[in-house]
């Protein structure tokens, strides 16, 4: 099992309001020193104030704060203390440098993507996801997460504390890691039902099975970048418009000869129907040469497609 290398930031941390009131009382303090100072020309106590003021600077640069499903990443001179997840208004040592991380759900609308299926038929697919951050140690160190990919204009440059700017690096890679793993699992069904195998699993009607898989994949990949997979389903599946007019004359053959099959079956059962039962109520007495062409005037109405014109004979 992988080691987890995230922990809890076990450092001093203090209330933030009582940390304001010292820091407000040291800088006016050392203001009032300083006019004190001058009046009385007491020099020495202008070193005093000087120092108290660069001290309430170093109080200054220690408040940070933190909303609701937010964390922050410490590290002290590039050393990795831990991760700060308290909710509130703290203050921590000013030398930590903070990098800010949203630990809320965020959804990914994937454009549909063209890929082939197992039957080498090219198909538009698309996704919907629902991600969040797990780990933010993986996060923010085992994938360059400090930059912003995908911009020519931004590329390279470092986002820091910019949690909008994290975030959208941490976007950019979760939508190319989608992009393939879904063509992964495109790859390994057929669009529609296979003529060898009736039975096989589809991406039409595949429904929680092709979810399930697309899940697995995209923990697979995702995992290393501290990413949990919440929800994955497939929300857009169509032919590639080249071959979308000839794919659905397919299908249109496919439901006629279908209806067809059930017209003729019908159709059987009611002539079998009709013949046993003017025999049982002996209506009439037919040969086989009669039986036939009964049987073939009842099969051409009951399976035209037109209504059929009835001729009535009125001669001897």
């Amino acid at each position: 099992m992988e080691e987890k290398k995230e922990f809890a930031f076990s450092g001093v941390t203090l209330n933030g309001f009582v940390m304001l009131f010292v820091a407000l009382l040291m800088t006016f303090g050392s203001i009032g020193i300083a006019i004190w100072a001058g009046i009385e020309e007491v020099y020495a106590l202008v070193v005093v104030a000087i120092a108290v003021f660069i001290a309430s600077i170093f109080v200054w640069c220690g408040f940070l704060m933190l909303e609701p499903n937010e964390a922050r990443v410490l590290l002290f001179f590039g050393k990795y203390r831990g991760t700060f997840t308290r909710t509130g208004y703290y203050w921590v040592n000013p030398f930590l440098t903070s990098k800010k991380l949203s630990l809320r759900a965020r959804n990914l609308d994937a454009e549909p993507i063209k890929v082939n299926d197992k039957t080498g038929n090219p198909v538009m697919i698309g996704l919907m996801l629902v991600w969040k951050l797990k780990d933010t140690y993986k996060a923010m160190f085992e994938i360059d997460s400090q930059t912003i990919a995908g911009d020519p204009a931004k590329n390279g440059q470092v986002v820091g504390a910019n949690v909008a700017g994290v975030m959208k690096a941490f976007e950019n890679f979760v939508k190319i890691q989608s992009d393939a793993a879904l063509r992964e699992v495109a790859g390994k069904y057929a669009y529609d039902d296979d003529s060898d195998d009736s039975k096989a699993i589809t991406l039409r009607d595949g429904g929680s099975e092709i979810n399930q898989q697309l899940e697995e994949k995209l923990d697979e990949r995702l995992s290393m970048a501290g990413i949990e997979v919440v929800e994955a389903r497939i929300n857009y599946l169509a032919y590639a418009p080249e071959i979308a007019a000839v794919m659905l004359r397919r299908q249109q053959a496919s439901a006629i000869i279908t209806a067809r099959e059930k017209i003729v079956e019908g159709a059987v059962s009611m002539v079998k129907m009709a013949l046993d039962k003017l025999s049982a109520e002996k209506v009439v007495t037919l040969d086989d040469e009669k039986k036939a062409a009964m049987v073939s005037n009842l099969m051409v109405v009951l399976c035209g497609d037109d209504s059929a014109q009835p001729v009535v004979n009125t001669g001897a």
